[in-house]
């Protein structure tokens, strides 16, 4: 069984919370209906991630062999057969598929959409620079869509926007891991071949300042303010811009060559700024009015 959770990639869930995102900062968790769609919703994404993560280990077998730490995934270490990992993700895509069409029709065409796109991803698009970190954002903002859609509420263009950047600086940060490992001698996927560190930190630069500015932007906007009925939203501004410095310290300084989910899984200073973020928003939007 513990094969088979690793063959899920069970610690990757975290990154389907972002189903919520519609829900929680249109001020409508106690709305117990629409929460209950959108955990549903929730656990649809997770057996549609972990469906992919088994295609994509499928794909990448005979790459996930030679790396260092990707060698240890069960289908490319042997603990689990071919057969038995394929029949797995045949499962989990019809149970996501038949859930999701018993919540919400919309929602059903959300995970048949993420579903082809993460196929497209893993066969061959993933190989194209640039293009492939941006299907990684556009599955963040596909966990949106799903939230917004079961629940009935309109999505802010903000959080649109910041979800996007957020993942394409997380994106971009993994690759920076696999060139790494590659230069220091390391024979890792081919999907880093458009890359090096240059461009990439030249690119973590660029969004990282372009978040907080988007970020700022946010907190100052005047519908937005209205919406929170305070102005005192300029103080979440503190926890965004010093997860970012924490992240790119690990990064640049630390050398970490750990995945973003790992990192935000194990790192305190990260989980703290998270935390307070959440308790200051959950505030604003929840305990002031």
């Amino acid at each position: 069984m513990k094969n088979y959770l690793k063959l899920m990639r069970v610690e990757q869930y975290i990154k389907n919370v972002f189903v919520f995102a519609p829900l929680f900062f249109d001020s409508q968790f106690q709305n117990i209906d629409n929460l209950v769609k959108v955990i549903f919703t929730f656990f649809c994404f997770c057996i549609a991630s972990s469906s992919i993560y088994i295609l994509n280990d499928y794909f990448d077998i005979n790459e996930d062999r030679n790396h260092p730490q990707k060698s240890y995934r069960p289908i490319a270490s042997g603990s689990i057969s071919i057969k038995n990992g394929l029949c797995l993700m045949l499962f989990l895509m019809a149970l996501t598929m038949f859930a999701s069409w018993m919540i919400s029709h919309e929602l059903f065409m959300v995970i048949h959409s993420y579903i082809i796109l993460n196929f497209l991803y893993s066969k061959w698009l993933k190989h194209i620079a640039i293009l492939d970190v941006n299907i990684i954002a556009i599955g963040f903002i596909l966990r949106i869509i799903a939230g917004s859609v079961v629940s009935d509420v309109v999505p802010s263009i903000w959080i649109l926007l910041i979800t996007y950047l957020l993942a394409l600086f997380l994106g971009i940060s993994k690759r920076r891991t696999d060139v790494l490992l590659a230069e220091n001698g390391k024979d890792v996927r081919k999907n880093i071949e458009g890359y090096n560190l240059v461009f990439i930190d030249t690119i973590l630069g660029i969004l990282s300042s372009i978040i907080i500015v988007c970020y700022i932007f946010y907190c100052i906007s005047p519908e937005i303010q209205l919406h929170y009925h305070s102005n005192l939203l300029y103080l979440s501004i503190i926890f965004v811009v010093n997860g970012i410095f924490r992240y790119l310290k690990l990064v640049f300084v630390d050398q970490s060559t750990y995945s973003p989910t790992k990192i935000v899984l194990n790192d305190r200073f990260i989980q703290i700024t998270i935390l307070g973020w959440l308790l200051l928003m959950s505030y604003l939007l929840y305990f002031r009015n």
